[in-house]
């Protein structure tokens, strides 16, 4: 998020920015909900499964609505977005009743989901190059995750188990601390266009 110049709004964007911008807190609310989802993932027990289980499952309600809404502003291919929405909204609802299985089958696949992560990351740093100075780190990191990938489809499930949720609390660690810094810089944003 960029902060914007508040002499280069026109009134009605400011009065939108200062709109969104007081709901800086909400960012402190899912930064310390993230921090609390991490700290239970370090426990790496039955409630850990669980919780990546049950968090599996709201992703993919939550995505799934996001579907029908899209649906709903779209003007053609409208059953595109409807079927993906129920394929979603089942999902989430499976996954939520059923924790475990969805920990377990997100563990016994892990090493396919880092191989499509490292290939990605690997692409967009190569199709970043132009523009972004830091593209070596993304190649990098693709390259540690393809070698990640190997490793990970060679070990037995208790491993793939302990390394995605290793891998799921640092990645919800980071998304709690993410959430403060945005908080900070959209009331940052909320007083540079309201003074």
């Amino acid at each position: 998020m960029s902060m914007p110049d508040p002499n280069t709004l026109d009134p009605a964007d400011r009065q939108a920015v200062a709109g969104v911008a007081k709901w800086w807190w909400l960012f402190i609310v899912t930064g310390i909900l993230w921090l609390i989802i991490g700290v239970i993932l370090f426990q790496f027990d039955t409630q850990s499964l669980a919780t990546l289980g049950y968090l599996v499952g709201f992703m993919l309600l939550f995505t799934g609505l996001e579907q029908f809404f899209i649906a709903s502003a779209v003007k053609g291919w409208k059953w595109v977005w409807i079927l993906f929405g129920v394929f979603f909204v089942l999902g989430g609802i499976w996954a939520i009743l059923n924790p475990f299985a969805t920990a377990f089958s997100l563990a016994t696949s892990l090493g396919l989901l880092f191989l499509l992560v490292a290939i990605f990351w690997i692409i967009e740093a190569f199709a970043t190059k132009e523009g972004n100075p830091l593209w070596w780190l993304g190649l990098v990191s693709g390259l540690i995750m393809l070698g990640l990938a190997f490793w990970v489809s060679q070990q037995n499930t208790v491993a793939k188990v302990f390394t995605l949720l290793t891998f799921a609390a640092v990645w919800a660690l980071i998304h709690g601390i993410g959430d403060f810094v945005r908080a900070y810089r959209l009331k940052k944003v909320g007083a540079l266009v309201a003074g």
